[in-house]
């Protein structure tokens, strides 16, 4: 029987800026099951990356968990020391980050980077430890694998650096894995790769993915359920199917409405969300989304909606959508 690994209640995060406090992630709270996918989408700025780095505790001198509940494994993670924090972090909860040469420390080979994880957390030491690198860089179609041990990061290209970020973060197979465009640097043979190996991951493993993405063919094919953020809140969220079938949100449609299909007339332009994600220094007044939408009214720009169910697991933020 599956059961929640993670659950995220009213989360808010929030920076300390010049000019002030920033919320940057506004009442957020999902479930995701053990072996279960859970995607996150929206344009950048939304929030995606922000929700993943307050589950690590990443957020930097700056950021910092203002409100909510972030419970893994029954424990939450809010109360914790950083000591209690780092042992879990890298072990049973890992992380693809979406640049890998600011992950990825200059100064030291990849073998000694991809060996420090797998002798803190899994104990093997010496060859062992270095022979069960190889196996991980090899398995994340890495070739010339034992040699590229011995180099240092700078010497590698951007999808190159990715698959070893990709390696490390899977070694320690952790029960959540948290995927922040894992698949951005690297060509469609080697991304198709690294998908059907996370796939094997969390089917073998029992392992919980939060696949952070633009690419909702990605969605399509990996998650289970889907997250839509827009401006630090959850606009949409259903289960995978429900979402591409029926998208009830306007910003949800907009982006259904983007993709190109194998079917569509080649002269036929495809459909834009007019306007940019808003400051966060300077949210509009109503729904976040009143500015670009083109069913607004009156309502829509006095009043903030609240997230509501529209049916079996299916919730929707918009006046319009109840």
């Amino acid at each position: 029987m599956l059961t929640d690994l993670l659950h995220i209640e009213h989360l808010k995060t929030a920076f300390k800026t010049d000019g002030g406090e920033v919320v940057s992630v506004d009442d957020v709270g999902f479930r995701l099951k053990t072996g279960e996918t859970i995607g996150i989408v929206g344009e950048s700025g939304c929030g995606k990356s922000v929700t993943s780095l307050s589950v690590m505790r990443l957020l930097g001198k700056s950021g910092y968990v203002k409100e909510g509940e972030i419970w893994f494994n029954g424990q939450d993670l809010t109360k914790f020391t950083e000591d209690e924090y780092r042992r879990i972090r890298g072990n049973e909860i890992s992380m693809i980050f979406q640049e890998p040469m600011t992950s990825l420390n200059p100064v030291f080979t990849i073998g000694y980077q991809m060996q420090e994880g797998i002798t803190l957390h899994l104990g093997l030491k010496g060859k062992k430890a270095r022979d069960y690198a190889v196996e991980m860089l090899k398995k994340v179609g890495i070739p010339r694998a034992e040699s590229i041990m011995n180099e240092y990061p700078h010497a590698l290209s951007g999808g190159m650096r990715q698959r070893v970020m990709i390696a490390m973060a899977l070694s320690c197979k952790p029960k959540l894995l948290i995927a922040d465009e894992p698949t951005t640097a690297l060509d469609v043979t080697i991304q198709a790769q690294i998908l059907e190996l996370m796939k094997s991951l969390r089917d073998e493993s029992g392992t919980a993915i939060m696949l952070i993405t633009h690419d909702l063919g990605v969605i399509a094919e990996m998650a289970d359920k889907v997250i839509v953020m827009y401006a630090g809140q959850v606009v949409e969220e259903a289960d995978v199917f429900t979402l591409f079938d029926n998208p009830r949100h306007p910003y949800t449609q907009g982006l259904m409405k983007s993709i190109p299909h194998v079917d569509s007339d080649p002269d036929e332009r495809l459909t834009s969300i007019q306007g940019t994600v808003p400051s966060l220094l300077a949210m509009p007044k109503g729904c976040r989304f009143n500015n670009r939408c083109q069913y607004a009214e009156e309502r829509c720009r006095q009043e903030q909606p609240l997230l509501v169910t529209v049916g079996e697991g299916h919730s929707v933020r918009c006046w319009l959508a109840e």
